[in-house]
Formats: structure tokens, C-alpha cells, sequence
């Protein structure tokens, strides 16, 4: 597929690095900054033009004429929108991807439906992906990832097991013992970072990162396989008064107990005009003094969600120092993400590996509806809904024990109507089944999406 990338900002480059990647991908990328793309060009496998994303003979350049893809993802809104109309205007790409962030425009969807002002397919919110990612984090606490699958009826979370769990030191088998009446299943287990395939006779180890597939009902019930269920989060404290922290507050304040930190006195002034339940600091959320003030000893979680990543990560550790319970930290670069979760904090939030799963699902082959980035990108779980009959697909009439699925490839569960159906080597997929898969091997991408590709004799 030919692509080309708008901007060459953080989450710029990390779609660039996650499409250039795949063999079957031509990627472009735009950007004004010269050296920037110079940066790009010398670690990936890509095209690069300098320029104003918007400008017809810029996107001309960058092969916008023969591109099935446009992801605009510059730092200007009204760039994004700009782009994508000039793209379709004068080159008819099929598929414009835009990131807005403006909830002025967000609230206003008419204006990129068809017939609307923009012609954009599908717009993204990086901002609004992080909230209802850490909302997630907080309403099942313990959890280290939490991702949805079919309109959030199949629920994919990742846990990381404890001493106490009722299956730690079991073999996974034993689960349906624990819990008759639930249906779970364990999609992949990180032991000392490497992946293990998960059988029945695979026994849970304390400090193991397990990944499991249940229906929204039944996610804490069989989190309680893995550690001891930890007490609801009621007192929350964020820093951070920018565009989503205050969008976390306004989500959280009706239930929660909130407070939002927030270092400039024009942000914290704005904060406290749109959060109706929520007290609102001016002040450092770094200063020792003002977060023992304010109780953040006994909090039940601080999220820190300044521009800034270091100041995140120091803020954090000090309230973990403090005796605040769980910690999320804001973290745009990788490396700083997985040497900070080695330490004291319990979740690095990363705002490009949210993202690109929304990016990810417009490129897969294959009737693929949901792409979620695992665990820094390194793994990937996707939902895709199979098609034809047992004579023009790979998947549908054949039981997932005939499916000749990709080495450390998962079928973790399927979407039957109203029904969640958990991947048992004896079920049988069918024609508009909503399947979903934990790929611990990005490689095997290209491999499970001629999977669910319909063969010619399907009409």
C-alpha cells in the first residue's frame, strides 16, 4: 500500500516506523523540517518531502496522485483538515486519515461526514484516545492494559500476576475450576519479557505479565485469578491542566474524588472554569510540600500528563515515594517508557503506541475493524471479521484446531451476534464471525491477513 505521512511530529514518526516496517508498505513523509526528515530517513526505509503538508504541490510531490493512504498528523488542525480536502480535491485519494484535537471541531462531526466541509474518512483524537485509555486503567485497577474488541462486549487486559491470585502457581487448566460459570481465556504470558505460549498445562508464575480474553462482565472476576482484587481507585490526582487532563477529570469527577495540578496560572484558572467537581491546584506537581498537602499519600492513583515527560516522570516517583498507591506517567519516548515500568512506576502511558492502533486498522488487508499496539508495539491484538465459506476462506467452516495460524499467533475469541464465544480448539468459525487474535510476532502480520482474505470463487 502506498502511504504518505503527514508531519513528522512524535506521532508522525511513530507511524512512519510501524507501516515503513512492512514490506508489503511504500511510506512518504512530510514534514517543513529538514532535518527532521533527515533524522527519519536514516533509520527508515521511507521517502521523504519537505514542506507545507497543505500545499497541492507538495502532496503532488509526495505521491499523493497514485496513494491509496493519507494520515495527516501535524501539529495544526486546520493543516490536517486542509490537506485532506486538497487530496481528494485534486488526486482523489481513497482513504484520508486526520488528526484533530480542537474540541471545537471534535464536537462538531458533521463536518467530516459525507457531504460535510472536510473530506476526511476517519478523524483521530490522540488526546481523547489517552483518557479513555487511563479511564480504563482506572476503573479496573491492577490492570496494565485495557483494549476493547467488538463495541467493548470482548475486553483484552493485561495483568501482571501476583502471590495470592487463585492461579498463581496452577496450571492455566484450572481456571474453569475457579470460575465454571465464566468463560476466560488467556491469550498470552511475558515471563522475564520474553513470550510464552500459553497451554493448558502452563503453570502462572508471580511477576508473570499475563493477557487475557473475557467478556466485559466477567473481566474482574477473572482478574482475581491473578492477583488480589485491589479496591476501587476514589481519590485521584492529576497533573496536568492541559487538553487531557482535563478531559480525564471531567470523566472521572462524577464518581471520583479529583484533583488536577496544574503549574501555569492561566491553565489552572481555565481548568477551574470547565471542572465543575473537581478542586483545581496552581501549583508544582514536583514540590514535595504541596503533594503531601494535599494528601497524595493516601491517594488511590496520580497521573501525570504535563507536555513535559520529565517532569511526569519525577512527580510520579515522588508520589510513589509518598505512598500513593498506583502511578501513570505520560511518556513520549519509548525507551524512557519501558526503563521507568522496570522501576517505580506502574504504567508508562504512551500516547503513539495508543494511537497507531487507530491508524493500523485502515491499513491492514482483510476485513480487519480494530487494531490495538501491544506492549510498545512489539505485539498486536486484532479484530477481524471473517467472511465466504469453507471453499473461499481460510477460517470459515473449520474449527480453530484445523486453523493454521501463524507461530505465535492466538484466535483468543469470537463475536457471534450478541454472543462472546472464547477460542476453544473445537469451535467452529463462521461466516460474519468477529474474530479476534493476540499476535505476539509482529512479523506474522502479513500472515494472519491472508487468513481472513476471500478467495475468488466467494461471491
Amino acid at each position: 500500500m502506498k502511504i504518505v505521512i503527514l508531519g513528522a511530529g512524535q506521532v508522525g514518526r511513530t507511524a512512519a516506523y510501524h507501516l515503513s516496517r512492512e514490506e508489503a508498505n511504500d511510506v512518504t513523509v512530510v514534514d517543513s523540517d529538514d532535518e527532521v526528515l533527515r533524522e527519519l530517513q536514516d533509520r527508515l526505509d521511507i521517502r521523504t518531502v519537505n514542506g507545507n503538508a497543505a500545499n497541492p504541490a507538495v502532496l503532488e510531490a509526495a505521491g499523493c496522485g497514485d496513494a491509496q493512504l493519507v494520515v495527516a498528523l501535524t501539529n495544526s488542525d486546520e493543516v490536517n483538515m486542509v490537506a485532506c480536502q486538497v487530496a481528494w480535491s485534486l488526486f482523489k485519494t481513497p482513504t484520508k486519515i486526520a488528526r484533530i484535537r480542537a474540541p471545537a471541531y471534535l464536537s462538531r462531526p458533521d463536518l467530516f461526514r459525507e457531504g460535510g466541509a472536510f473530506a476526511i474518512d476517519v478523524y483521530i483524537s490522540p488526546e481523547q484516545l489517552v483518557t479513555e485509555y487511563v479511564e480504563q486503567l482506572i476503573r479496573y485497577p491492577g490492570a496494565l492494559q485495557v483494549v476493547d474488541f467488538a463495541d467493548g462486549r470482548v475486553r483484552l487486559v493485561g495483568v501482571r500476576a501476583v502471590q495470592g491470585g487463585l492461579l498463581v502457581g496452577q496450571p492455566i487448566r484450572n481456571i474453569r475450576n475457579h470460575i465454571p460459570n465464566i468463560d476466560a481465556r488467556v491469550a498470552a504470558i511475558y515471563r522475564r519479557g520474553r513470550s510464552i505460549k500459553p497451554e493448558g498445562d502452563t503453570v502462572v508464575e508471580p511477576g508473570d505479565e499475563v493477557f487475557f480474553l473475557a467478556a466485559r462482565n466477567d473481566i474482574r472476576q477473572v482478574m482475581s485469578e491473578l492477583r488480589k482484587l485491589e479496591a476501587p481507585v476514589k481519590r485521584v490526582v492529576i497533573a496536568g491542566g492541559g487538553n487531557i487532563g482535563i478531559r480525564l477529570a471531567q470523566k472521572l469527577e462524577d464518581q471520583q474524588q479529583v484533583k488536577l495540578i496544574e503549574r501555569d496560572h492561566r491553565r489552572a484558572r481555565r481548568a477551574s472554569e470547565l471542572l465543575r467537581n473537581t478542586v483545581v491546584l496552581n501549583g508544582d506537581a514536583a514540590d514535595e510540600d504541596l503533594l503531601l498537602e494535599e494528601s497524595v499519600d493516601t491517594a488511590d492513583a496520580f497521573v501525570a500528563l504535563t507536555n513535559a515527560e520529565e517532569a511526569n516522570i519525577l512527580s510520579s516517583m515522588l508520589a510513589k515515594r509518598l505512598g500513593c498507591r498506583k502511578v501513570m506517567t505520560l511518556i513520549n519516548k519509548p525507551s524512557y517508557a519501558e526503563l521507568m515500568e522496570s522501576g517505580s512506576i506502574d504504567v508508562a502511558i504512551s500516547p503513539q503506541t495508543i494511537t497507531i492502533g487507530s491508524l493500523l486498522a485502515h491499513v491492514r488487508r482483510g476485513d480487519v475493524v480494530k487494531v490495538h499496539s501491544l506492549r510498545r508495539g512489539a505485539a498486536e491484538a486484532i479484530e477481524a471479521i471473517a467472511h465466504g465459506d469453507a471453499s473461499s476462506s481460510k477460517v470459515v467452516g473449520r474449527r480453530i484446531e484445523q486453523i493454521r495460524v501463524p507461530e505465535g499467533t492466538t484466535i483468543g475469541a469470537i463475536v457471534r451476534g450478541d454472543d462472546v464465544i472464547m477460542g476453544h480448539h473445537d469451535i467452529e468459525i463462521h461466516d460474519g464471525d468477529h474474530v479476534i487474535l493476540f499476535l505476539t510476532d509482529r512479523r506474522q502480520i502479513e500472515a494472519v491477513e491472508k487468513l481472513f482474505q476471500v478467495g475468488v470463487s466467494f461471491i
